[in-house]
């Protein structure tokens, strides 16, 4: 794949990108620019070798979600944490109007596992079909219907308090 061709099709699917990321970062806009910034890179370097132009789509998200989890596992080796006090004050200093708005919705997808999260996010806020869900996660078809199962009814659970 040359340049040219990697330059357009990221530009099809950077704003859903970024939207998918700022959510699995619980609206941790920073954290999501990492990610995507990580996963481009991931993607640029390896796009040379890849040519099935019709896949790129599943192929970048794979490498976002492989990215995604690579950061968490980072952060949760150094032990970072935010207690949620200050994480409402980073998020009332970037956007004070909508500070709160889908506060409660971040929480309740933080409080899911990383494979149940990805899986709700891409098939609820991105659209995508199980089949190539499964092929973004690496997992087969029925394991991500269980994903979704038990994303729905932690989420379901959580909202209803």
């Amino acid at each position: 794949m040359t340049r040219e061709i990697f330059i357009q099709l990221v530009h099809k699917e950077l704003y859903s990108l970024r939207r998918f990321l700022l959510a699995a970062c619980r609206g941790d806009s920073n954290e999501a620019n990492d990610v995507a910034q990580e996963a481009l890179m991931k993607a640029y370097s390896a796009s040379a070798s890849f040519e099935d132009v019709n896949r790129f789509s599943a192929w970048l998200y794979r490498i976002a979600c492989n990215s995604l989890i690579d950061h968490q596992r980072k952060i949760s080796t150094r032990g970072v944490t935010l207690d949620i006090d200050t994480a409402y004050n980073v998020v009332a200093a970037s956007c004070p109007d909508e500070a709160f708005s889908y506060q409660e919705l971040y929480q309740a997808i933080d409080g899911l596992t990383v494979s149940e999260r990805t899986a709700v996010l891409l098939f609820y806020m991105e659209d995508r079909p199980i089949k190539e869900i499964s092929t973004i996660m690496n997992v087969a078809e029925g394991t991500v219907k269980a994903y979704l199962s038990r994303g729905r009814e932690h989420l379901r659970t959580k909202l209803s308090k």
